[in-house]
């Protein structure tokens, strides 16, 4: 059973991956201006079924992983760490990215637009490291099974996600016309956002769980 720390730290640590523009948020936000709030639900579909082929894959492997290679755990960790204080400088540099930075993009049917959302999770570095060096820091092997913390810990970022994504696609074509017409929010939004990100990422490569262990 996971704890309401290791819950409440991936919830936050998803809230700020998820309000940074990515390969994700870029297709769905896009999506939804030029074709409509349902296609962008519909691709939303596809990136979840994504986030669960990716939460399957590293909560079957990385358990053992980490107890055959104890030093991955830690390189994973750093990796993880580093990847945020990424996002945050770009975030927050001068011409740093927005969030509603939108393409034209044609009209496509319901299947290739969840295939579409599907690809686009697959592919995106933020998907993998989210399972592959974040997720694993809030297991807790004294908390009980790590397999099924990791799918714990994985249905809540799943969760964090798709409520995100959703009230962003709802809101898409609004929003956008609205921060093309004032700027200062568009400011106001990196900050808040690179600022959350760079402080999980700084707290993050300070604290150095032990690596989890099958219970």
């Amino acid at each position: 059973m996971i704890t309401l720390a290791a819950a409440l730290g991936i919830a936050l640590v998803e809230l700020g991956m998820a309000l940074t523009p990515g390969p994700n948020m870029v297709y769905l936000v896009s999506r939804s201006v030029s074709q409509g709030w349902r296609a962008g639900m519909v691709s939303m579909a596809g990136t979840a079924v994504g986030f669960v082929v990716y939460m399957t894959m590293a909560n079957l492997g990385l358990a053992a992983v980490f107890i055959v290679v104890p030093w991955l755990y830690t390189a994973l960790k750093v990796a993880g760490a580093m990847y945020l204080l990424w996002l945050a400088y770009k975030t927050l540099r001068p011409g740093g990215m927005a969030l509603f930075e939108t393409r034209d993009l044609p009209r496509d049917s319901a299947g290739k637009l969840f295939r579409m959302g599907l690809v686009t999770n697959l592919l995106n570095p933020k998907a993998a490291l989210m399972y592959l060096a974040l997720i694993p820091q809030f297991v807790d092997q004294a908390a009980g099974n790590v397999v099924a913390q990791g799918f714990q810990l994985g249905a809540i970022q799943i969760a964090v996600a798709m409520v995100v994504n959703g009230a962003i696609i709802l809101a898409a074509g609004s929003i956008a016309v609205f921060l093309q017409r004032k700027p200062t929010w568009i400011r106001c939004q990196r900050w808040v956002t690179g600022t959350l990100l760079g402080a999980v990422g700084v707290k993050l490569a300070l604290d150095a769980p032990a690596p989890a262990s099958p219970a």
